[in-house]
This record gives structure tokens, sequence and C-alpha cells, in this order.
């Protein structure tokens, strides 16, 4: 399944955050190609959510301080909706409970009838 802008960026985030990484390890760790990567990173970098830093002969990318509340913030809207699908289930689980112990009931009351 295809990726969308968002979750790509949020997959490179997620991958930075443990530490600074080339170019090929991002690609790795986030399961993308290079080329995709580079897109990306770089709208990340343009957006100050990720940096580069140069030493001796490799290119690292780091998340900034923005980037890692960026990060936090989409770990809690997807928190907040799993929440929010656990407590439609026990909302529906809760309407249909009284039905079913109804019907098992009435059925109790035909075996004993």
């Amino acid at each position: 399944m295809r990726r969308s802008k968002l979750e790509s960026c949020e997959a490179i985030l997620e991958v930075l955050v443990k530490k600074p990484l080339t170019l090929d390890n991002v690609a790795y760790e986030a399961n993308m190609d290079c080329t995709v990567l580079r897109r990306y990173l770089d709208f990340l970098i343009k957006n100050n959510l990720v940096e580069e830093r140069f030493s001796d002969e490799k290119t690292l990318f780091a998340i900034t301080e923005r980037g890692i509340a960026v990060f936090k913030a989409l770990n809690f809207q997807e928190y907040l909706e799993k929440v929010t699908k656990s407590i439609r289930a026990m909302d529906d689980a809760s309407q249909v409970l009284p039905i079913i112990s109804k019907r098992i009931s009435e059925h109790e009351e035909k075996a004993e009838g």
C-alpha cells in the first residue's frame, strides 16, 4: 500500500527521532526509495523539521526541536483516533448488550416453559 505524503514524512521523522542518519540509513529504516526520500527530506528541511549536518565525508540528517514537536503531535493525534474508535465500539456494544440480554432471557424462559 502506498503511503500518503504525511505518512511518509511521519515515517522519516520517526526514524530520525532515534538518532541522526545518512540518506541511505534513513531510506533503509523508513523503507523508502532514496530519490523519493530526498524529495521528502528537502520538504522537511525547508520547513525546519529536519536539518543536514555535515561531518567528515558524511552528510547526516537530524530531526530538529520543531520536528520533534510535530512528530509528537502526529503521534498524539493517532492516539486520539484510536481512543475515539474504542469509545465508539464501547458505545455500540452498550446499545447491543441489552438486546442480546433480552433475547437470552426470552430463550431461557422458552426452554423452562
